[in-house]
């Protein structure tokens, strides 16, 4: 009897420990991924700036963020942050461990945003690729790709083609022998999103990938299995 109620007790604890993980872990939106990655943090003069990571993972009431050391000596404003969040709005909030807002900005521009109630300084937050002045156009990207996993071995021969698949993106032609993790995705089409190459499934999903070396995308996040998407 004893061990009879101790299992019960038990899995009890467990579905409500799982139940309490989701709660704290919803599905990233699209939004969300969007954010993921490395960012630049500048003031308004750019003679102070820095790079900030936006991780999937939770932290607290929001979501892991990476600051290279040199933020905290350029804005000590961002001292005590310790997780981001996108409000209702879309606003992002850079958030301390309790919660509150230290930092809050909305995007002006595709991929460019500026703080707002930040007192007498000004931020602004743009994509590392756009700083770095390696934000690559549609107009990169046609041709022939391949996907590839983290072991560097070919799964898939994309084209990205030049032509409409609908109002906002390109099509794509997914060649035969594709693997199952390709198939099921199913590709429809693609585009080129704050910096990123963002590919569209049929289903209501997309993957996006970030530059790393020249012509060389990582998915991110990189999830379980890491994939690449190079250059044919």
């Amino acid at each position: 009897m004893f061990r009879t109620s101790a299992l019960i007790l038990f899995g009890v604890l467990s579905l409500a420990g799982v139940r309490a993980a989701n709660a704290q872990a919803p599905a990233a939106s699209d939004a969300v991924k969007a954010m993921l990655g490395a960012w630049e943090l500048s003031n308004a003069d750019h003679d102070k700036s820095c790079m900030v990571t936006f991780k999937i993972e939770t932290a607290g009431s929001g979501r892991a963020i990476e600051l290279d050391k040199s933020c905290l000596a350029a804005f000590p404003i961002i001292r005590d942050i310790a997780a981001w969040t996108l409000g209702k709005d879309d606003a992002l909030r850079l958030i301390d461990g309790k919660g509150k807002v230290l930092l809050e900005l909305t995007e002006v521009e595709n991929g460019l945003f500026e703080s707002v109630h930040s007192g007498d300084s000004l931020y602004f937050l743009q994509t590392a690729a756009a700083a770095q002045g390696r934000e690559h156009m549609a107009d990169d990207m046609f041709g022939d790709w391949a996907v590839v996993r983290g072991t560097g071995k070919p799964i898939c021969q994309l084209t990205l083609l030049n032509t409409a698949a609908d109002t906002e993106n390109f099509a794509i032609t997914v060649r035969p022998g594709c693997d199952p993790l390709i198939t099921s995705f199913a590709p429809r089409a693609w585009r080129m999103d704050r910096g990123q190459f963002v590919l569209l499934s049929s289903r209501p999903e997309v993957w996006r990938f970030e530059e790393g070396e020249p012509m060389t995308w990582r998915r991110i996040p990189e999830g379980r299995q890491p994939l690449l998407l190079v250059r044919q």
